[in-house]
């Protein structure tokens, strides 16, 4: 077991709690949106208890330019909407943290992109602590941020381009299948322009072990499954769903082996998939790959760096990977959506 699940955070990282102020920190409360949720968000909400609350966001401007907080945006001007990676149960949204180098790299290298929001969803958490804010909790709160992007501060919906790492990447596609499946519902905004998956977690359920699998990337990817770390992970996020959800909810585990899993992703926008050729969950990134090619065919693109570890867009030191990576993501997002085509993909 991680030593951090014995004792609690080593770190006190940032939360959903309050807003943390710095020099240079952008950080502003979202307001819930309970008029928005409806369908299984609903059932799911009621079933774990789990109520919608306020929660901070932080915005990111790209160096030399002076732009005001929450300023409406010029006609066409995209955002990049940053869910942070972190297993559910760790990291923040918080400029100073590790997760941040991927709103600034894209940022640096993205000339469409003028700024970023990322959202400090809850994190959750389970005995032997506080038992606090398992699933659905951050899809509440990722929809609040999405719905401050477009009807607070007035991004057109095909302006945004989600962008998720690891745990984040889940919370993106969780976040989009609802804006597909409810599209149309009250006020409900319609879904992005487009989204990006960073080595997204893509099945919570049975790990992807046999032989000749990812898994023998354990001694060389920095993410350890240790049965006490990824058990609490799970745990903690799935709550009173337990582990039944994991394995055939496609909001939880889109990539599930489970034969129970009923799961489309017709409706999805354009979608640009990153995966480390050296990580441990490469084969259930490639599972989801394969079934979102299925639907959606040259709206996917997916780019694959054959040495890189698991989410390796936040190590600024993973060269040349980092930055081949942050280019092909921006002319991704440069190009015409009636343009977008596998031609460009390494797939």
């Amino acid at each position: 077991m991680g030593l951090s699940a014995k004792t609690g955070p080593i770190i006190n990282h940032p939360n959903y709690k309050a807003i943390t102020l710095g020099p240079g920190i952008n950080g502003l409360w979202v307001d819930p949106v309970p008029k928005l949720i409806t369908g299984k968000l609903e059932m799911w909400m009621k079933a774990t208890s789990v109520t919608p609350v306020r929660i901070p966001g932080y915005w990111t401007h790209k160096k030399g330019y002076d732009i005001k907080v929450g300023v409406t945006p010029l006609l066409g001007e995209k955002v990049l909407y940053h869910l942070h990676g972190g297993a559910y149960i760790r990291l923040s949204a918080h400029p100073s943290d590790m997760t941040a180098t991927v709103s600034r790299g894209i940022l640096q290298h993205t000339e469409a992109i003028y700024r970023v929001f990322a959202l400090e969803y809850r994190l959750s958490s389970s005995k032997p602590f506080e038992v606090d804010a398992p699933f659905p909790a951050a899809l509440i709160d990722a929809l609040a941020g999405y719905n401050y992007l477009v009807n607070e501060v007035g991004f057109a919906p095909t302006d945004i381009v989600i962008a998720g790492d690891s745990a984040g990447g889940n919370l993106a596609l969780a976040l989009t299948r609802y804006l597909v499946e409810y599209k149309g519902f009250d006020k409900l905004p319609a879904p992005p322009g487009g989204i990006i998956l960073l080595s997204p977690w893509s099945d919570l359920g049975v790990p992807h072990m046999s032989p000749g699998s990812s898994y023998n990337f354990v001694d060389s990817d920095y993410l350890h499954p240790t049965v006490g770390t990824v058990n609490y992970a799970k745990d903690s996020f799935l709550g009173p769903l337990g582990l039944g959800a994991a394995v055939r909810n496609p909001y939880i585990s889109p990539a599930s082996l489970n034969p129970s899993l009923v799961i489309n992703f017709k409706g999805f926008p354009r979608t640009f998939i990153v995966a480390g050729g050296a990580e441990i969950i490469y084969d259930q990134i490639i599972i989801l790959r394969d079934r979102m090619i299925q639907d959606l065919g040259d709206q996917v693109t997916y780019h694959e760096a054959k040495d890189g570890i698991h989410d390796y867009l936040i190590f600024e030191w993973h060269e040349p990977e980092r930055t081949e990576t942050l280019k092909a993501i921006a002319e991704w997002v440069s190009m015409p959506v009636a343009s977008q085509s596998s031609e460009g993909s390494d797939f």
